[in-house]
């Protein structure tokens, strides 16, 4: 950057490109930490009422907690796989 001249429009184009997370990435993961909320919260409320034991509480802490990362995971995956896709359809004209 600092070899480029502050008037050419080169330099406005590299300060525009930036590293950041993506909005829906974070929107995507914030959605996945309410879910898991929830769901322990579900658990807490059985736990409190006395429908559910304190050790079956405890397997679905650890259930919840490992299936919300491996649904946030997944989707992180394929929601990464097309913002940048690696193949790109040729057109035929």
């Amino acid at each position: 950057q600092a070899l480029l001249p502050r008037h050419s429009t080169a330099y406005v184009y590299v300060q525009t490109l930036t590293m950041s997370f993506p909005t829906p990435l974070i929107t995507g993961t914030i959605a996945f930490i309410v879910l898991a909320a929830v769901c322990i919260g579900g658990v807490f409320a059985g736990l409190a009422s006395g429908t559910v034991s304190k050790d079956n509480a405890a397997i679905a802490n650890i259930v919840i907690g490992i299936a919300t990362f491996a649904m946030w995971l997944f989707w992180t995956c394929a929601w990464l796989h097309q913002w940048h896709p690696l193949i790109v359809p040729i057109y035929e004209e």
